[in-house]
């Protein structure tokens, strides 16, 4: 009974390693397929694809269900020689745009090293706030003109009543012909308010580049009179060492005379001794 228990319990391993082995087998030719069914993007390629992306932004800030629009994107891929579909396309724009906001912090050259379609998507985005602010003033001006047709409506009511409502009859339509030109001046005004802020951008931009150029020129005189101190440091050394040398000189043959006069000296009294 015992031997009957080992033996099911040694088939039930076997059969588990069996589905084991063919699930890894299975995993790794999806792997590989995936792998053959999704080549890298090139550069040509990817500023391409950004290229019609940037064409049908509208649309996709207008449509809720974008899928048909992916599917036009892989279309003109595939009519400039790149196969690429919906699902690769949309893959793709997510992880450029994640690309894009990790690289709003870096600094400038930095960043176009890092992410090289940084200009393009800022392009993008910047159309698109742009689009959104028209929008957004379109969408007042609609609201202050209904709200003035219903006032006229009113007005046209009361003036069958008395004599006030003609007056204000007269009143509303000299809000609206006033209102028209107010319109108008908005829309100057807010097209003078995106010129300012593009001018101050560029400005900025200058200005960062005057500081980092005034930044590497301080830097490289800086470099220069560390230089100039360590030659002028160098020459003082060398100076001071041949003045040793020539105090040193000086003092050996002023010693060289020394022992020569006292040499001089013994030599003349040893021959006086003799001679007495």
């Amino acid at each position: 009974m015992e031997g009957h228990h080992q033996f099911h319990h040694k088939n039930q391993r076997q059969q588990q390693n069996l589905h084991l082995h063919q699930n890894i087998s299975s995993t790794t030719i999806n792997v590989v397929d995936v792998v053959d069914r999704f080549p890298q993007w090139s550069i040509e390629e990817t500023k391409e694809f950004l290229t019609i992306r940037a064409e049908l932004d509208q649309t996709f800030m207008e449509t809720k269900r974008n899928k048909q629009l992916w599917d036009v994107i892989s279309n003109h891929l595939k009519e400039k020689g790149y196969h690429r579909s919906a699902e690769q396309c949309k893959c793709k724009w997510k992880n450029l745009v994640t690309r894009y906001k990790g690289c709003e912090t870096m600094e400038t050259e930095a960043m176009r090293h890092q992410f090289p379609f940084y200009n393009e998507l800022q392009e993008i985005f910047t159309s698109r706030m742009q689009r959104m602010l028209w929008a957004e003033a379109e969408e007042g001006s609609k609201k202050k003109a209904t709200q003035l047709s219903t006032d006229d409506e009113e007005a046209e009511e009361s003036e069958a009543i008395s004599q006030k409502g003609r007056n204000r009859k007269k009143k509303k339509a000299k809000i609206v012909s006033e209102s028209g030109g107010s319109s108008n001046s908005f829309f100057t005004n807010l097209k003078e308010i995106l010129d300012e802020f593009m001018r101050q951008q560029l400005q900025i931009e200058a200005q960062w580049m005057e500081a980092f150029e005034a930044r590497e020129n301080e830097r490289k005189l800086r470099e220069m009179e560390w230089r100039q101190q360590m030659e002028v440091l160098e020459n003082e050394r060398i100076l001071m060492e041949q003045r040793w040398r020539e105090r040193e000189e000086q003092r050996r043959i002023r010693d060289e005379a020394r022992a020569e006069k006292r040499d001089a000296l013994i030599t003349a009294l040893l021959n006086r001794l003799e001679r007495q």
